[in-house]
């Protein structure tokens, strides 16, 4: 169940380091909100372009970027969750008609540039991705370059490029066969195949898949929760230097020189305990 008490700070825009606004920013494609109280250390993205259906474009991709970048130097961000401002949206994938007006130089640019955004999500914290809507082509790998996923189940999701005489090009070629194996990851993008959320539950794509609530944010909330539960967990950063104080201890010890030898001489261990 989702905490009752929450302290909800204003979104506010991630642009010049060092800067941030302290209102909420209606001009900002990408907007950012840390959850105080309880669930201090949970940090929100709101992807918000309505005019577009969170469609990747430059501005919004910049923003994006910027905004991961600062994040990733904020060492009390513990879980990073993405989120729409855009109800019944996700992120519909890329804008054709901003890229219609590109040069073929110029594509094969900001490509680059969507496959490094994807990267970068490879967050240290864990991230999450709430679908309470369409998330297709390049929505869907944003989604998939997260950690977990969780879908309302009427959510519509797949890797539609295909169908548009394109392929993926951010990611998905590569993240959805280590997601579903490489055989059905195929079969989904040759057919280009929509997948309803409670679909891809069944197949593993997602995490959980729950009913869509009068809000539209059912997802959100489930999401939320789930990054709640994680929250008591160490960081990554600090599990990895308990585990090099830990190795560090081991390190001279008479019963690592012994492992290494029997193992070199293909012989059962005789440990000493020293």
């Amino acid at each position: 169940m989702l905490r009752v008490l929450c302290l909800l700070r204003p979104w506010r825009p991630l642009r010049a380091r060092g800067c941030a606004s302290d209102g909420a920013a209606g001009g900002s494609e990408i907007q950012v909100r840390a959850l105080a109280g309880p669930d201090q250390g949970i940090t929100e993205i709101l992807m918000n372009r309505p005019s577009a259906r969170n469609a990747l474009g430059n501005v919004f991709v910049s923003e994006l970027l910027e905004t991961l970048a600062q994040l990733r130097e904020d060492r009390q961000v513990r879980v990073l969750l993405f989120r729409s401002g855009v109800k019944g949206v996700f992120c519909a994938g890329a804008d054709l008609k901003e890229r219609e007006q590109m040069s073929e130089a110029e594509v094969g640019v900001f490509v680059q540039r969507l496959r490094g955004l994807m990267n970068d999500i490879a967050f240290p914290a864990p991230t999450i991705a709430a679908m309470d809507g369409f998330a297709l082509g390049g929505g869907l790998e944003l989604a998939l370059a997260c950690d977990l996923r969780v879908a309302a189940s009427s959510a519509v999701m797949g890797l539609i490029e295909t169908t548009r005489g394109l392929l993926p090009g951010a990611g998905g070629t590569q993240r959805l066969p280590r997601c579903l194996g490489v055989a059905l990851a195929k079969e989904l993008i040759f057919t280009g195949r929509r997948l309803s959320g409670t679909e891809a539950h069944v197949l593993g794509l997602v995490n959980h898949a729950v009913a869509q609530n009068e809000e539209g944010d059912a997802a959100y909330q489930r999401a939320r929760a789930l990054a709640q539960e994680i929250l008591p967990q160490v960081d990554i950063a600090s599990g990895m230097a308990i585990e090099g104080m830990c190795y560090a201890q081991n390190i001279p010890t008479r019963d690592r020189l012994e492992g290494m030898a029997a193992f070199r001489e293909k012989r059962t261990p005789k440990f000493v305990g020293k």
